[in-house]
């Protein structure tokens, strides 16, 4: 009888045991609860939240509001040039701006977040890879990361789309590359002060392969230096596709896009200020806001970091 006690009394604490051990994926997301908790317990992360947040909902809700909102599509003729009739008035065609102000978001949002991800995939796996190896792989890498650098983004941009033309795959593609080497820069900086580790070298001291190494130990900890390069990298995929829509290398007519509303109202931005406006403020808006968030999520990451 005793003993049929003592069994039972041990089953909560050998349940426990064997549910954590059987469930990694709950300790994984409490993690991330936690992550997310420490982000906005940040004056910046709130403030970076809330305003990536704004310019999110615009973007994706806008191009099916457009319609119901203000009567007219993003590429219907509304009324004459430059008339103050409408929301926001019309732009250079007589289009509705209120129209195209909210249609004109998620296309940019969308080429800006590929391109972030793809200079942000390759640079990271080019300088983990290149200070992990060390010696003369090193050398190599960063020599021809330099020769990248020396390139300034916007005109090699300029060169690929006025060579293979204004598509959007072309966008993502010159823009994520452009964006490798400095993100590769900032991943073998901090991968050379994680290798040191001990935990670094008790993981090769018991073979672990090295693709495990870099996937389980090396990537989770310079995920804060990541993303504050992810969050600069982001902005500035904003500012160079807008660049392009405004200098006519990027989103094409007639279709909505803020960069594009810039170049084709600045002619009246005495007279019909909005179409202008609106885009400068949302780009200004949600630059801020992801530069905030990564610099939350970096503090976040590095008091998680010290904690462990």
């Amino acid at each position: 009888m005793n003993t049929r006690t003592d069994m039972n009394a041990q089953d909560p604490a050998r349940d426990r045991a064997q549910n954590a051990a059987a469930d990694p994926a709950k300790e994984s997301a409490s993690a991330h609860v936690s992550a997310v908790r420490r982000v906005w317990a940040l004056r910046e992360g709130r403030t970076g939240i809330i305003l990536t947040g704004l310019v999110l909902l615009i973007s994706v809700f806008g191009p099916l509001l457009a319609q119901p909102l203000t009567g007219f599509g993003p590429t219907e003729f509304a009324d004459k040039p430059f008339q103050d009739s409408g929301i926001f008035g019309t732009d250079d065609l007589g289009r509705s701006v209120a129209a195209r102000f909210l249609a004109g978001g998620l296309r940019l949002l969308c080429y800006s977040v590929l391109a972030t991800a793809l200079g942000l995939a390759l640079g990271a796996l080019l300088g983990i890879f290149a200070a992990y190896a060390g010696g003369v792989v090193d050398q190599i890498i960063m020599r021809i990361n330099d020769v990248l650098l020396a390139i300034p983004q916007l005109v090699f941009a300029l060169l690929a789309i006025t060579v293979l033309g204004t598509h959007g795959w072309v966008l993502v593609t010159v823009i994520g590359i452009t964006h490798a080497p400095r993100v590769a820069r900032v991943a073998r900086a901090a991968t050379l002060g994680v290798i040191g580790e001990d935990y670094i070298r008790a993981a090769e001291m018991y073979a672990v392969p090295r693709w495990r190494i870099v996937v389980q130990e090396i990537a989770p900890n310079i995920t804060g230096p990541l993303s504050v390069e992810a969050g600069l990298r982001l902005t500035y995929s904003i500012g160079t596709i807008a660049s392009l829509s405004f200098l006519g290398l990027g989103m094409q007519p007639p279709v909505a896009d803020w960069g594009l509303m810039i170049n084709e109202n600045r002619i009246a931005l005495s007279v019909q200020p909005w179409g202008v406006l609106l885009p400068v403020a949302a780009i200004a808006v949600l630059t801020i806001g992801t530069n905030l968030l990564a610099d939350a999520i970096a503090r976040a990451t590095a008091n998680t970091n010290v904690e462990a």
